[in-house]
């Protein structure tokens, strides 16, 4: 069967959510400037691309419909016979389009697969415009429709995580992200955006390199009387959109195109909603045991950061190297556009192969409602 290689990857400056530059930019316009970025900066011919498969977690509004169909034909960068799928794993779910598209090339469904994501936390409201949970459901397992931050509350004392331990984890994921931007490192994943009003976005906006323990300690619980989790150990609300080429290898070795890393093995998990930061545990188990690897064969691990509780707790039950976990920063610092945070993580976890030298990576994500997934790459 064909292996399968991450070809190329983009994303836009991460922002704010409504006050952020991207604020006021259409999220399917946000993503099709991207894509079409993606298609020049790879060389992909455009004509063999199956599918734009595109993660959204509230595909609802400017970016409801088939948002992916919209995308495709909005980027001018994709002809009219690819087609367009519009994918939900809230958020994983740009990298469940990447695991559909793996899937698809190991049945020999197409060659090569756009593999992107957005959420424009700006346009669009947590839980959508119009939630309408199951009532009977609802009556008896609530934990099913409970909100992000309870959960991390949750799992900061199931797992005793101090609000100390969060507030240190969120220091360090703030100065990474900020060294690894002065250092010119964020550049080469970043595409600029036109705004539509003359201006482009050309770098994030959500990072806080001013940072610090004493200031965090000074911060009130966001969700919960009592509680330890801040607004400054959560990822922000954020606009933006990612996204990757997908294709088998004999397809990039045929079209000169460049392979980042191989897909060595991908999997899912279910989990307690009520604890969903703890979903990548299971989820990345799974995938290193396909992939035959062990923890310590890692060279990169990209873990998003929802919230330092979890990214903690998460380290510690899989006995990650902290020093390989978010090279560059995290979510805490960079933003967590939901739908896209997927596609960004495992695309930088494959540049990160090549930029340090090393073997393996992991990427994995919780995900709201009691979920994990992950992925592992194989340098090439």
């Amino acid at each position: 069967m064909n292996d399968v290689v991450i070809a190329g990857y983009v994303r836009s400056p991460f922002t704010f959510a409504s006050k952020g530059a991207l604020a006021r930019v259409r999220p399917d316009e946000l993503a099709a400037q991207v894509v079409r970025a993606l298609i020049e900066r790879t060389g992909v011919d455009s004509a063999e691309v199956e599918d734009l498969m595109l993660g959204c977690a509230f595909p609802e509004g400017e970016q409801g419909l088939n948002v992916a169909r919209v995308v495709a034909i909005l980027s001018d960068a994709l002809p009219i016979t690819t087609a367009g799928v519009t994918i939900n794993r809230f958020c994983g779910s740009s990298m469940q389009a990447i695991h559909s598209a793996a899937g698809a090339i190991r049945m020999d469904a197409g060659a090569a697969f756009v593999c992107a994501g957005i959420e424009s936390m700006s346009r669009v409201p947590m839980m959508g415009y119009n939630p309408m949970p199951h009532p009977e459901l609802y009556a008896r397992f609530p934990a099913v429709y409970m909100g992000m931050g309870e959960t991390a509350e949750n799992v900061a004392r199931r797992f005793q995580v101090t609000r100390e331990a969060q507030e240190a984890f969120a220091v360090r994921s703030q100065a990474r992200a900020a060294q690894a931007r002065d250092a010119g490192r964020l550049s080469d994943e970043i595409v600029a955006i036109d705004s539509g009003d003359g201006t482009r976005v050309e770098q994030d906006g959500c990072l806080r390199p001013e940072t610090t323990t004493e200031g965090l300690a000074g911060l009130r619980p966001a969700f919960m009387e009592g509680g330890t989790v801040t607004a400054g150990t959560s990822s922000p609300l954020t606009d933006g959109a990612a996204a990757v080429l997908v294709c088998s290898a004999d397809h990039a070795r045929a079209r000169g195109l460049t392979p980042l890393a191989r897909i060595r093995s991908i999997a899912v998990s279910g989990c307690e909603p009520d604890i969903m930061g703890i979903g990548p545990v299971a989820a990345s188990r799974k995938a290193l045991e396909r992939a035959g690897i062990g923890v310590d064969a890692l060279d990169v691990i990209e873990l998003n950061e929802a919230f330092a509780s979890q990214a903690i707790a998460c380290i510690r039950e899989l006995g990650l190297d902290e020093d390989k976990v978010n090279i560059d920063g995290g979510a805490i610092a960079l933003g967590h556009p939901l739908g896209a945070t997927g596609a960004r993580i495992t695309g930088k976890a494959a540049a990160l192969l090549v930029r340090g030298g090393g073997r393996y990576a992991l990427a994995t994500q919780c995900i709201g409602g009691g979920q994990g997934i992950a992925t592992v790459l194989e340098a090439m």
